[in-house]
């Protein structure tokens, strides 16, 4: 495993980070496992090197971050050696106050959070989306009495448009607050609009981009064909895939599953070999309800795709619509 600074802040973090949306409850999704299935998964990802875990309150409505905190505390010896990373925004509760980023519901979610992860802090908070009905000094000013408070180490932003996190970033300069060190957008093979705006932004502000959906929702992994049938749960189990992907990404999917061929490697590792040579790219997050996940994403952080094999994934690319900010 390598690890590197996140941006420009001081904290390092493993260049994979396991996202912990998988785990929850059956109940909640079908594709998502309990702890005891979670365990040995999660286990394998700390004998890997992972030190980079990302969660959110509303992941199997609070599950996910039990389940996260109890897993991490079994699997460590100390709280310093991960870094912990989970969200705010999203619905909570049925009452008007129970959602978005509002000092009220930042200061609640927090709370509720660190109780579920039974932990004193997050190294890392996130909003997980832009909150248009908030004022945005009330949001990064709440958010700075966090890391002030010592509930946050560092804070960071998720899909946005760069316009909107740029605003963030100068509101909180202008007072003299803390400020992102991070983005989480949506940025893979199969959708790379964030390359227009957002990404040479975190660039150039020394944000470091931790992309969210890396292997597509499965697609990138060979886990659908064009028919649109597939083999596991997830995918006979996920409409968005249907809303954001349209056949004609089955071009780079193929793309990607003859460089796979060609070096006798998972399409799944290829992909995200791809996304870790990025510029601005931190660390891909990435799901895993199989050991097997797990290896070809390790094993990705070690290899090095040539000219040649870069430019065959990114040819049949397309312009498509922005999706992922809502």
């Amino acid at each position: 495993m390598e690890y590197a600074r996140l941006g420009t802040s001081g904290v390092k973090v493993s260049r994979i980070c396991l996202g912990m949306m998988s785990y929850g409850s059956p109940e909640h999704r079908p594709w998502q496992l309990d702890i005891d299935a979670a365990r040995p998964i999660v286990r394998r990802a700390v004998e890997g090197g992972v030190t980079f875990f990302d969660t959110a309150d509303m992941y199997a409505m609070g599950r996910s971050e039990e389940i996260t905190g109890e897993l991490l505390r079994e699997l460590f010896p100390r709280r310093e050696d991960y870094v912990l990373a989970t969200k705010v925004y999203s619905p909570m509760g049925p009452g008007p106050n129970d959602r978005g980023l509002s000092r009220k519901h930042i200061m609640a979610g927090i709370d509720a959070s660190l109780r579920r992860l039974g932990t004193d802090h997050v190294d890392l908070y996130q909003i997980h989306r832009f909150d248009p009905e908030t004022p945005v000094e009330e949001t990064m000013e709440a958010l700075h009495d966090l890391v002030r408070a010592g509930k946050a180490r560092y804070i960071g932003a998720s899909s946005m448009w760069a316009w909107q996190f740029a605003m963030c970033q100068y509101t909180a300069a202008s007072h003299g607050w803390t400020r992102f060190v991070s983005m989480q957008n949506h940025y893979n093979l199969l959708y790379r609009e964030e390359e227009r705006e957002m990404n040479p932004l975190c660039l150039d502000q020394g944000v470091g981009v931790i992309p969210w959906s890396p292997l597509a929702r499965g697609l990138l992994a060979g886990n659908r064909d064009r028919d649109r049938s597939g083999p596991t749960t997830r995918a006979r189990n996920d409409a968005m895939v249907e809303k954001w992907y349209a056949d004609a990404e089955f071009d780079i999917v193929d793309a990607t599953r003859a460089v796979a061929a060609e070096r006798r490697v998972a399409p799944a590792r290829i992909a995200l070999a791809w996304l870790l040579g990025r510029p601005a790219v931190t660390a891909p997050i990435v799901g895993a309800t199989k050991a097997a996940h797990l290896d070809d994403a390790v094993a990705a952080v070690d290899l090095e795709l040539d000219e040649a094999e870069v430019a065959r994934l990114e040819a049949p690319y397309r312009p498509r619509p922005v999706m992922g900010h809502r």
